[in-house]
């Protein structure tokens, strides 16, 4: 097998590949990213029976986590755009907030709901707001994907009660307490900055949102559009039951701090992302004033068509991260980078270099507090305050950056209608300003924290 800087040059020719495959050559995704995954396996000498049960097992292990969530995000997406509740949504939302600001709304939503939903799950549950709000203020797809993507995201690896959060305080001795209140802290200016992102290097690619559906043809059918509760209760409800779900659990569900018992058997039941946004699906229908059978079977089979695509390529990422993991990737990334006394700067760089290498966020998260857990008080980190930064430079490093390994990528593509070119240049910059912005924050905030205590 591969070891040290031969496996860094060819996880950089897989990545390669991937770019020059679907932006020159216009091979589709999904072959793309199979013949990446069994191609590193291979060339970094992962034996070839392994190789092929590594694929499946991360095609199957990615769709078992979010397929279900994919597919019940594209029919509630399709139930709003039929209905006419995105529409309502959009123009509600743009009331509230103004034309002039609706990157900086749409990002601070996703903020807010990424604390107690993941951001991949976020992101489907609200895909049919952002289309709608697009059409409606005259802004490419591309530029309010990014703008909630990069929301979603800030606050999925810096506030608890997102598992990553949670774990990395747990591992390193942080309160959980003051991590959550110096997360919302770092992640303010952090998703300020994705809406200025979205306004000026993502509205550069302009991607129609293509409504299929005009109000006067939803009034023509059913005489009046939805209004806004029964509009917003489809997105709204999943949220709120995914958010109990995550209080029944706090910090975990052997020791819960709100709920015992049946209770939190049933909030957990309810609070899971499948079956919240399955719950979301049902709630849908009450958009329309007449439920008929044949209205619910045509836009639940357009919705899970329309998911067709998004879940083969969703798969396919997973397993190219499958094979990536599978490689001594980790290792030679904590030997390389653990040592080397550069305190939050090289703690962010641990979990940079894992997050690129690995795919996931989380696992970046927990891998990089393993490893400088035992590091903290030669990283000049020790103490209550030490542990909280770390915790967060942690986070910022498992920003930057994410491309074709890591599923959220995909998810943001697809739901988006973006060509790959034009996902790494409008997402995957984006992530590495908002991972570059967050540690210099963090760096700044330490010290005022620690001139004032």
């Amino acid at each position: 097998m591969l070891q040290g800087y031969a496996l860094l040059a060819l996880l950089l020719l897989a990545v390669a590949f991937i770019v020059v495959a679907t932006a020159r050559l216009e091979l589709h995704a999904f072959l793309t990213l199979l013949v990446a995954a069994y191609g590193t396996a291979l060339l970094g000498g992962i034996d070839p029976a392994e190789a092929a049960t590594l694929v499946t097992d991360g095609f199957g292990g990615t769709l078992g986590y979010i397929g279900i969530v994919i597919l019940a995000g594209t029919i509630i997406g399709t139930i709003l755009e039929k209905s006419g509740g995105a529409i309502v949504i959009a123009e509600t939302v743009l009331g509230f907030f103004g034309e002039d600001l609706t990157t900086e709304a749409l990002a601070a939503t996703g903020g807010l709901v990424s604390i107690p939903v993941f951001c991949d799950s976020g992101f489907v549950i609200l895909s049919g707001l952002n289309r709608a709000i697009a059409e409606r203020s005259s802004l490419s797809l591309a530029t309010v994907s990014v703008a909630l993507a990069g929301g979603l995201y800030t606050t999925h690896v810096f506030v608890p009660p997102t598992p990553g959060p949670i774990a990395a305080a747990g591992i390193l001795g942080a309160p959980i307490g003051l991590v959550m209140l110096t997360g919302l802290v770092v992640s303010v200016p952090v998703i300020f900055v994705a809406a200025k992102w979205a306004d000026r290097v993502a509205s550069n690619y302009e991607i129609d949102p293509a409504p299929e559906t005009t109000v006067e043809e939803i009034e023509a059918e059913y005489g009046q559009l939805p209004s806004p509760a029964a509009a917003f209760a489809p997105l709204v409800i999943p949220i709120v039951l995914i958010a109990l779900g995550s209080v029944a659990t706090y910090p975990s569900a052997e020791n819960p701090a709100f709920v015992t018992g049946q209770l939190q058997s049933a909030l957990q039941f309810v609070g899971d992302p499948s079956v919240a946004l399955i719950i979301g699906a049902f709630v849908g229908f009450a958009t329309v004033p007449t439920y008929t059978d044949e209205m619910s079977s045509e836009w639940v089979s357009e919705g899970l068509t329309n998911a067709a695509v998004i879940l083969a390529v969703t798969g396919a990422g997973g397993a190219f991260g499958s094979v990536l993991g599978a490689l001594p990737l980790q290792d030679f990334v904590g030997n390389a980078l653990g040592g080397l006394g550069l305190g939050l700067i090289a703690v962010f760089i641990l979990a940079a270099a894992l997050k690129t290498t690995l795919g996931s966020s989380t696992v970046s998260i927990l891998t990089t507090a393993g490893i400088v857990a035992p590091l903290l008080p030669n990283l000049g980190l020790a103490g209550t305050w030490g542990s909280v930064f770390a915790v967060l430079a942690i986070g910022a490093g498992s920003m930057t950056v994410s491309h074709a390994n890591d599923s959220y990528f995909w998810i943001i593509t697809e739901f988006s209608d973006m060509e790959t070119a034009t996902a790494y240049q409008a997402w995957t910059l984006a992530t590495l300003a908002l991972g570059i912005v967050s540690i210099v924050w963090i760096v700044v905030l330490k010290h005022i924290v620690v001139a004032v205590a």
